[in-house]
């Protein structure tokens, strides 16, 4: 059993300076209590003073000049090599203006991504399906890991780490199009061969900026595909010393940073990342970014990439509707959806006709900035069930009566044991209240900790984020069996810590696509010759059908199988 150190966390304690329980009478709140969001301040965006962004698409290479749109006040933001257009914020005078140019074929918006990890995830999927698990790690190879079969194309005598002269992605260079990375942290440093981020302008696209990190996205994604087999960080105690290992452990990493510090971006920069990426003889690019719909020059330059010998693979989105997002639709790209812990549907994850390939996408453990992660512990009255941290909750220990706070959709929601005192508060998940309103209300009425329960039988909770800035506590979630344990514990004391770690625990779109990459490397490094029709047929045929038989809208053609992938392009491995 884990001994319980007593750290003080001065913002878990703001409503506990005296003895007293009284609370406002008509608010029923206690006194004292700052909870919530922190406005941070506003990002410099060219869209800002009447200005918008826009693609400015001309008839002819040789009429596209930078000149005209200069000497109109625009500001051009990028020029493409694979389309006659050019990037720029424009007034709605200016935009009239060129758009009367005789050369300009067109204007096209500059639309909007993001990031498809749990920092879009809406509040209802907190009870889609996905069993949180005991947290056991094989070694270094999670359950995800062995169920693409990667382990089996490179450790094939099972001894738990990748045989001499196996194919492990060497030689190949995966471009990940994301929010940057923690370019020290000891499973991915010695990935990495060249790098840019768009962002800053700069060479150094760190996960990070003004002194803070991001949102840890672009570190998560590179993990699962490339990080290096036996290089442990601090994982105790899920993972040992060897920590984890990616699915192409050999691969050589191009990381492109598109997005800002909230997982943001717009479609120019990632249209200048993707011919980054082809400069710099990427041979897969994993983008787990969506959002916006296609264009004219958008769809040229994934065309692009792909005539040049480039798999794109693109996340199909967390909206759960039945149509997949842009790019991950486009007709030159890879659309890849996310399966939960059996195997089913992830009820976050868009499909479609457009939908290929599916792969784990709920619960993925990987890497993280270095101590932005946290593992959680939850004690109630010995008994210690399974939880995962919220993202971006806070760090430390704390403890008190367990007391049912309902949905936490009041600020009356607790009920008997709630004390301006401290206690930790058992919520059950709404669809009418958010994750981070849920946990300000029972903050506001003294909560010191939070534990979201599961009520999905057969599933478990959702990964959830809390915004990174702000007043929160401790917050996990557990799973349904944890859940129904908890229903008849209702006032134990319960202990609650997060501990600080190098890896995490996120769920989406985001998170299936770079396994897809990943395998996608490992194809390329057996058959360097290989064209990306040949992988992507590889990868087709030799999924594993998961719903009606051959495609469908719901799995494409299959959970990505690695080692089944490999035989259909190079035949059977003796």
């Amino acid at each position: 059993m884990k001994r319980w150190g007593f750290i003080g966390l001065l913002a878990l304690t703001a409503c506990m300076p005296d003895e007293s329980s009284n609370r406002d009478a008509q608010q029923n709140v206690c006194p004292g209590i700052t909870a919530g969001m922190v406005p941070g301040k506003p990002e410099v965006n060219p869209s800002n003073g009447g200005r918008e962004r826009v693609i400015i698409r001309y008839r002819r290479e040789r009429t596209v000049t930078a000149a005209r749109v200069n000497q109109l006040g625009g500001v051009v933001t990028a020029a493409f090599r694979s389309a006659p257009a050019l990037a720029a914020s424009v007034t709605a005078e200016e935009r009239l203006a060129l758009a009367k140019d005789p050369f300009v074929e067109s204007i096209e918006p500059d639309y909007p991504l993001h990031a498809q990890g749990p920092a879009t995830l809406p509040a209802l999927t907190l009870l889609s399906g996905g069993v949180i698990r005991s947290g056991a790690v094989a070694g270094e190879y999670t359950q995800e890991l062995s169920k693409v079969q990667a382990s089996q194309v490179w450790d094939r005598d099972g001894d738990g780490k990748p045989d001499p002269g196996a194919v492990t992605g060497q030689g190949v260079k995966v471009c990940v199009i994301d929010s940057g990375l923690d370019l020290d942290h000891p499973e991915l440093k010695d990935a990495v061969v060249a790098a840019k981020d768009f962002m800053d302008g700069d060479n150094v696209p760190s996960d990070g900026a003004e002194g803070r990190w991001g949102t840890g996205h672009g570190t998560h994604v590179a993990g699962i595909i490339a990080a290096r087999a036996g290089v442990g960080a601090r994982g105790t105690p899920v993972l040992g010393e060897r920590g984890l290992v990616g699915v192409a452990p050999g691969v050589q990493l191009i990381i492109a940073r598109v997005l800002d510090l909230e997982g943001s971006t717009h479609m120019s920069i990632v249209m200048q990342a993707v011919e980054y990426c082809q400069e710099q003889g990427a041979r897969v690019i994993s983008l787990s970014i969506a959002g916006g719909m296609p264009t004219y020059t958008s769809a040229q330059i994934f065309q692009a990439a792909l005539d040049n010998g480039i798999l794109v693979v693109a996340a199909a989105g967390n909206e759960g509707r039945g149509e997949v997002s842009y790019p991950a639709s486009d007709p030159s790209v890879l659309a890849v959806g996310a399966l939960d812990i059996q195997d089913q549907r992830a009820l976050f994850s868009s499909y479609g006709d457009a939908l290929a390939l599916v792969a784990p996408g709920v619960d993925v453990l990987s890497t993280f900035p270095r101590g932005q992660g946290s593992f959680a512990m939850v004690d109630v009255d010995g008994t210690q069930p399974a939880a995962r941290s919220a993202l971006y909750a806070p760090q430390g220990e704390t403890w008190g009566a367990l007391v049912d706070c309902g949905g936490g959709t009041s600020r009356d929601s607790c009920g008997e044991g709630a004390s301006c005192r401290g206690f930790i508060a058992y919520v059950h998940p709404s669809p009418y209240v958010s994750p981070e309103r849920a946990v300000v209300n029972v903050m506001m009425q003294g909560a010191v900790g939070v534990i979201f329960a599961s009520e999905v039988m057969n599933g478990g909770a959702e990964i959830i984020a809390l915004p990174r800035r702000g007043h929160w506590v401790p917050s996990v979630t557990i799973n349904q069996a944890a859940s129904t344990l908890m229903e008849r514990q209702l006032g134990s004391f319960t202990r609650l810590g997060l501990q600080p770690v190098d890896y995490a625990y996120m769920s989406g779109t985001s998170m299936a696509t770079p396994y897809v990459s990943g395998v996608a490397a490992l194809l390329f490094s057996a058959r360097p010759s290989a064209t990306p029709a040949e992988v992507k047929a590889a990868l087709l045929s030799s999924a594993k059908d998961l719903g009606a038989r051959g495609f469908d809208h719901e799995f494409g053609y299959g959970l990505v199988q690695a080692q089944k992938a490999m035989e259909a392009l190079v035949g059977p491995t003796p």
